[in-house]
Formats: C-alpha cells, sequence, structure tokens
C-alpha cells in the first residue's frame, strides 16, 4: 500500500461568497460555486464556514437525503424545524439532523451577536430513513490538547441514539469528526480507521477572505515525506494509503488552533 498522501486545500481557493448578512467559505461545490475538482471525498459533500448577522439567517426552506450537522463556533445559532425542534445553540454544541425523506428547517442567528458555524453535509449510506433530530455539547475542556469525538457513524462504539445525550452525534454515514483546541507547542496524533481523511483549521480569529493567517498547525505522517503548514481556514485531504495510518497535528503558531478531522471510508 502507498504511504499518506496530502493534498492542501487552501482557504483562498475555496468558494466564498458576502452577501453583507451572510459571509460564507465553501470547501466544496455548493449554491453558485461549483468546481468539479471539489465535488465530494469519501461520504462528505458539504462543508461552508458561515458567519450569518445578527436578527438575520436562512430562512425556512427543505432537504432530503443529507446528514446535516453545525458546528457552532462562536454566537448563537437558532434551529426551528418541521419536527417541532425549536433550540438555540451555542459554542461548543453541535446540531445534528438526519434529514431522511424530507424536513424543513430555518437558521438564524440568535441575539445581538453574529453566530459563527461550520455546516457540513454527508452522504447517507441508506435512502428512505426517517428524519431525525439530535444535539450534543462539547466544552472547551473536553477538546483541549486531545480529540473529541463528536460524530460518529450509528452502531459505533459509545453512539447513543436519542436526542440528547453524551458521547458523539450520530450519523448515517460511514464519518467519523474529531475535534480539537491545540495549545501552542502541543501535538496529536491521529489513526485513520477508513481510506480517506479531511482536515481543517477553524477561522478563530476572524474573517479573512485573503491568504490563511492566525493559528497554525504542521501536520505530517512517519514514513511518507509528506507535511504541510495548514493556517486558520486552510484544510487538506488525506489519503490514508493504508488502514491504521498515522497523522502527526502539530501547533506551530503563537496561539490556540481549533482543528476538525474527518475519518472517511
Amino acid at each position: 500500500m502507498s504511504p499518506m498522501k496530502l493534498v492542501a486545500r487552501r482557504s483562498e481557493e475555496r468558494g466564498n461568497a458576502d452577501h453583507d448578512w451572510l459571509k460564507t467559505f465553501h470547501t466544496f461545490s455548493f449554491a453558485m460555486y461549483q468546481d468539479g475538482q471539489h465535488e465530494l471525498f469519501g461520504s462528505l459533500r458539504v462543508m461552508n464556514e458561515d458567519r450569518v448577522a445578527p436578527r438575520t439567517g436562512f430562512g425556512t426552506h427543505s432537504h432530503r437525503e443529507f446528514e446535516i450537522f453545525s458546528y457552532v463556533v462562536s454566537g448563537e445559532l437558532e434551529h426551528k424545524d418541521s419536527m417541532g425542534n425549536t433550540e438555540v445553540l451555542k459554542r461548543g454544541d453541535l446540531q445534528m439532523t438526519s434529514t431522511g425523506t424530507g424536513i424543513s428547517h430555518s437558521e438564524k442567528a440568535h441575539g445581538s451577536k453574529q453566530v459563527h458555524f461550520l455546516q457540513i453535509w454527508s452522504v447517507p449510506s441508506k435512502s428512505g430513513l426517517s428524519p431525525k433530530y439530535y444535539t450534543r455539547h462539547f466544552t472547551d475542556e473536553e477538546k483541549a490538547d486531545k480529540w473529541a469525538k463528536v460524530v460518529a457513524p450509528v452502531g459505533a462504539k459509545d453512539v447513543v441514539v436519542e436526542r440528547e445525550a453524551s458521547g458523539p452525534a450520530p450519523v448515517n454515514s460511514p464519518l467519523t469528526l474529531y475535534a480539537t483546541i491545540l495549545g501552542q507547542g502541543k501535538s496529536l496524533h491521529r489513526v485513520f480507521e477508513g481510506k480517506k481523511g479531511y482536515i481543517h483549521v477553524v477561522q478563530t480569529s476572524g474573517y479573512n477572505d485573503k491568504k490563511a493567517s492566525g493559528a497554525s498547525v504542521r501536520i505530517s505522517s512517519q514514513g511518507s515525506g509528506e507535511e504541510l503548514t495548514l493556517r486558520e481556514g486552510d484544510g487538506a485531504y488525506i489519503f490514508v494509503g493504508q488502514k491504521g495510518t498515522s497523522m502527526t497535528v502539530e501547533n506551530d503558531g503563537d496561539r490556540s488552533a481549533e482543528v476538525l478531522v474527518f475519518d472517511l471510508d
């Protein structure tokens, strides 16, 4: 088997739009941004980094046959849906909607501050599922210099299929999502179980549509010779090569870095 391969997805190369009320980046093709080289990776279909102005947002609209989850970075996100769920999500909250045969929902900034969140979609392994809604909360302490498993497949270890529970939110896709807040000079290893992975450094220092800046991490894999430096908004496609291959993430910058890593089949 070939060793791990890392392919950078630079922040300034992502789809980007400033609609005044919404400032957004698209890692994959979405809405007006279409790029045949960035359509789908494993089951990962959408990863948008959104900033929504106070008291604005996405009005009621419908989805079907996607697993949609929101990772709240700052501010408050108000969610309402056709299943009767109404909730205000805050920093550390993760909301999962398994849209299945179809739901309608709205997502808006709650209160007087902008909400910054990542909206992530994956393709379900089965179609025609009944819609479900889940929320989970992970403190900064749970992510500090360690991996917090925030999303994992239904049936995986520690996954509880209840609306609110501890542990990772259940997803009907071969996808596991880990999050960390990595301090200066700290490093972590991540062993991959799937064939692919994706890493993203969250833009915690603020909106930046130019070359990435802010927090910095270096990723590498022993034995492959592969190494990349990523800054806020940057990401990388990871071709694992062999199950059980490990990647090292090291904070080589001047501040903490919030990092998401997807393990994908």
